[in-house]
């Protein structure tokens, strides 16, 4: 009986072991998340213009789902594909960087109307490729140099491309070129974006074709008279040159014009848009559905204006359909539909200062507001003429959530699809018929399901990944709230530490972002590895808060940080720690803060100007002076320098170097094009002048983030930065 109980107790405990979670570690960071995409793969899925299938990558393959049968299969022609390409010559010369935006949008896969075939982009190459069975691939350009950017036309029989800084249309039957424009260079950019554009204003592209195929609209981006910033690739043995085109704050912008050219050649006809380097931004280009003329979002240069005009393409004189003006600043919104008549189409606005979706009568008449409320629409997923309902995703019942509904055109019977707590997404049928809807939670992860009209689920297209919740001890974010002394109300999250006990103090890390047109604090994303849940592992608790300025919360929250940025910001902040000390739980001489970007500006702001409340903190990529920063963000929230010379004197932080007080950990990629290496280096200079020690690290990679082992190693760094910094000391 003796040896029988010890058996069946070394048992118990063998399964207990067993059962026993992974701790997040640095180690755990380093290594391939455990799991993959699911069973059906990943990618975006592309809807046939019929909505009874859609495309999406898995692997190696394109894979071809068919709603009917609720299955899914290769499609047979693009199995193996690989382009055929001329050899290049060796090159003499290193071949600089080229800053093309992450902000540029391509489009991989595209239908033909009759959904018999698909235009296909791999390895810089254009294919095209039958759908059915039988039949094979067709390499359609195998050119040395990349066709960027390439478009089907709506009558599926050409397709549009851009070629080094030229476009081109090719006719896929014959596969004969036309070269639509001649004068492309390197500072003259046909069909193609600046930096600034697509970082800023979203916009993804800079060409169009019109719907009967006839012509194409396209963007031609002068960018000679930007300023040049002097980047430098200085890892490799030989030091060389690689200078970006990047407007600061009050710079000119480029010189953009909007075009319109037959798609079989000749001279292009230039719309007259006005002065776009001081006075104006393209923001947006849509064709009419007759093909008679070309839609523009155009904003003032500091974005308290939005006219939408209607471009007469034979003649290019300009038409205004209706005015968006705001005392503060226009946020752009994607909600620009047309209805089946060509004449009435939808809009989004914030003019009841919230953003909703208003129903226009032909040239701008009679607007009515079809969605109210104190909550925001994100998108519009799809519109149902025939039923009269428009479909669309929105943070109501909360700002932490999106939800899935359809409205009637007239604004009533609104119906809530979406039936699970948390984020839902939706990618919808063209003919609304069905759609895929992508959920996720705190404490879900991302799972896809697909649906009818009415909502009813008909199957999980990508089931949920639970790996890293099953293997890991994932530390649950709560979801809470507090006021500001003036009542506002401010949204956050925590993350207690592994085996917390109430009475002990523990040390804090407060995450932040804190800038407007971002909202961080979600119930979104899932169990997942990070930095943080390490950070809570090791005994800190996790804060974040979104402080006034940022987005989702309706247009007067986010406007509240107008022309001084930063001050509003850490105001709120600081009431977030003072609330997060009133829990009972954080040592108040023991909090940290860090953030990259936006997020790395308030750090260095808190550290400068909140030293009383902040012992540490970790400044990543900080813009350091708004100055310094890109002309479209920053003059939507801060107007231009000569006309706000204080609120820019008040983002000026190395003129607080003095005031540092805390342990402080600088963090920058040297080509970095987003936020330049200039802030960096005019924090350091003066913090060194007014003899503040201080610490700093520099990456090599020419991006905005740091990313692969670099990450890793920035990892390491962070963790000991804030266990020097705020754990008791070991003497």
């Amino acid at each position: 009986m003796v040896c029988n109980r010890l058996i069946t107790v070394a048992a118990l405990a063998t399964v207990s072991l067993l059962a026993q979670k992974k701790p997040v570690t640095l180690e755990a960071l380093k290594a391939p998340a455990p799991g993959g995409r699911g069973a059906m793969g990943g990618g975006a899925s592309v809807w046939s213009p019929d909505g009874k299938h859609f495309i999406y990558r898995q692997g190696q393959d394109l894979m071809l789902y068919t709603v009917a049968s609720k299955s899914a299969k290769p499609i047979a022609a693009a199995k193996g594909l690989k382009p055929v390409r001329p050899d290049l010559p060796a090159a003499d010369e290193p071949t600089p960087f080229g800053w093309e935006n992450r902000g540029v949008r391509e489009q991989p896969i595209q239908w033909s109307a009759d959904g018999k075939n698909i235009l296909y982009v791999s390895g810089g190459d254009i294919f095209w490729i039958p759908v059915g069975e039988g039949g094979s691939a067709t390499q359609l350009t195998a050119s040395a140099a990349s066709e960027r950017d390439p478009k089907l036309s709506p009558d599926a029989t050409k397709v549009s491309f851009r070629r080094d800084h030229d476009l081109y249309v090719l006719d896929i039957a014959t596969k004969k070129e036309t070269r639509l424009t001649r004068d492309g260079s390197a500072t003259l950019l046909n069909g193609e974006l600046d930096w600034v554009y697509p970082e800023e204003l979203s916009l993804g592209t800079a060409h169009w074709w019109s719907p009967d195929s006839k012509s194409i609209a396209y963007l031609q981006f002068d960018v000679s008279r930007l300023p040049i910033y002097p980047h430098a690739e200085l890892v490799k043995t030989k030091a060389y040159a690689e200078p970006e085109r990047y407007p600061q704050a009050g710079d000119p912008n480029a010189d953009v014009r909007l075009g319109v050219v037959a798609a079989n050649g000749g001279s292009t006809r230039w719309a007259d848009l006005g002065d776009t380097r001081d006075s104006w931004l393209i923001a947006r280009v849509k064709w009419a559905p007759d093909s008679k003329g070309v839609y523009v979002h155009r904003l003032n240069r500091i974005q308290n204006r939005l006219d939408l005009l209607k471009v007469n393409p034979a003649t290019g004189a300009p038409a205004e359909i209706l005015r968006e003006t705001d005392p503060y600043w226009v946020n752009l919104s994607e909600g620009f539909e047309f209805l089946n008549d060509g004449k009435r189409f939808l809009w989004m606005s914030e003019r009841d200062g919230f953003r909703h979706i208003y129903l226009y009568g032909p040239d701008g008449r009679d607007p009515v507001q079809i969605t109210k409320g104190q909550w925001q629409v994100d998108s519009i997923a799809g519109v149902d003429e025939a039923a009269g309902l428009i479909y669309y995703v929105s943070t109501d019942p909360s700002p932490l959530e999106r939800h899935f509904y359809s409205i009637k055109f007239d604004g009533t019977g609104k119906t809530k699809l979406s039936t699970l707590e948390g984020t839902n997404s939706v990618s919808m049928s063209p003919t609304c018929e069905s759609y895929l809807l992508t959920h996720s939670s705190l404490t879900s992860p991302s799972r896809t399901t697909l649906h009818d009209k009415s909502g009813k689920e008909l199957a999980v297209f990508r089931e949920a990944d639970r790996k890293v919740a099953d293997e890991y001890d994932i530390l649950p974010t709560e979801l809470t709230s507090f006021k500001t002394k003036d009542g506002t109300l401010i949204y956050a999250r925590i993350i207690k530490p592994k085996g917390f006990q109430a009475g002990v103090k523990y040390p804090a890390i407060v995450s932040v972002y804190g800038g407007p047109h971002a909202q961080s604090v979600r119930n979104s994303g899932g169990p997942s590895l990070s930095w943080e849940q390490v950070m809570a592992h090791k005994g800190y608790v996790i804060w974040q808060c979104d402080n006034r300025g940022s987005a989702n919360r309706g247009h007067a929250f986010e406007a509240a940080v107008f022309r001084k940025l930063g001050q509003l910001e850490l105001q709120d902040q600081r009431e977030g720690v003072a609330h997060l000390i009133s829990l009972g739980y954080v040592d108040p001489a023991r909090i940290g803060i860090q953030g990259w970007s936006y997020g790395g500006f308030m750090t260095l702001n808190a550290m400068l100007n909140a030293g009383d409340v902040f012992k540490a903190g970790i400044s990543g990529a900080p813009v350091t002076n708004f100055k310094n920063y890109d002309t479209i963000y920053t003059e939507r929230y801060m107007g231009l320098p000569s006309q706000n010379p204080d609120g820019y004197a008040g983002t000026n932080l190395p003129l607080k170097a003095g005031n540092l007080k805390g342990n402080l950990l600088l963090v920058h990629n040297f080509e970095d094009d987003n936020v330049l290496f200039q802030n960096m280096l005019q924090a350091t200079e003066a913090l060194q002048r007014n003899g503040k020690l201080f610490e700093l690290m520099v990456y090599p990679q020419k991006a905005h983030g740091v990313s692969g082992q670099y990450r890793n190693h920035l990892n390491e760094l962070m963790t000991s930065f804030f266990d020097r910094a705020l754990q008791p000391s070991q003497e």
